[in-house]
């Protein structure tokens, strides 16, 4: 298995990765129920720091992790730290593909007035909150995944050999 420092970097980052997703999961039932100016209101203030900083970090996860794939590729945990990048990758595509689009049209709704605002931020609300909840999915089976591989014990007859 590739270096112990590497592996703690890629826990460190992963976990660090599912904080947004899980935050936006556990804020899901109370925002759903805001009515849309409240909605738009507190959507369009509270996120400001989650896509520079979460997804800085979360493109550094899933880089890790398929650096740590390679590495291990000829072990036995090399295709479940394979499959976890894949699932990073995943969760990033879904993030694309769908909570990004909004968060642009959001952003263009920005100059008019406040009842077309809170209409705007109404009508996409369910697929901008879906999509994170989707994207949180895929980014827990990546962690899981890495999570068995590192756990899984060495082949037989392989030794225990940790690399600094």
């Amino acid at each position: 298995m590739p270096s112990r420092l590497l592996q703690v970097i890629a826990l460190t980052l992963e976990a660090l990765g599912l904080a947004p997703g899980a935050a936006h999961l556990l804020e899901l039932p109370v925002k759903l129920a805001y009515a849309p100016a409240l909605y738009a209101q507190v959507t369009s203030t509270l996120y400001a720091l989650f896509g520079p900083v979460g997804g800085a970090v979360q493109m550094a996860a899933m880089v890790t992790v398929a650096v740590l794939a390679f590495r291990s590729r000829r072990l036995p945990q090399g295709r479940l730290l394979a499959a976890s990048a894949a699932a990073l990758l995943v969760s990033l595509l879904l993030w694309a593909f769908l909570v990004a689009p909004v968060n642009g049209e959001w952003g263009s709704s920005a100059d008019v007035s406040q009842a077309e605002f809170a209409a705007a931020y109404a009508r996409l609300r369910a697929r901008w909150e879906y999509g994170h909840v989707a994207a949180f999915i895929a980014w827990f089976a990546g962690w899981l995944g890495m999570a068995v591989a590192f756990t899984m014990p060495p082949p037989a007859g392989a030794g225990v050999r940790l690399q600094p």
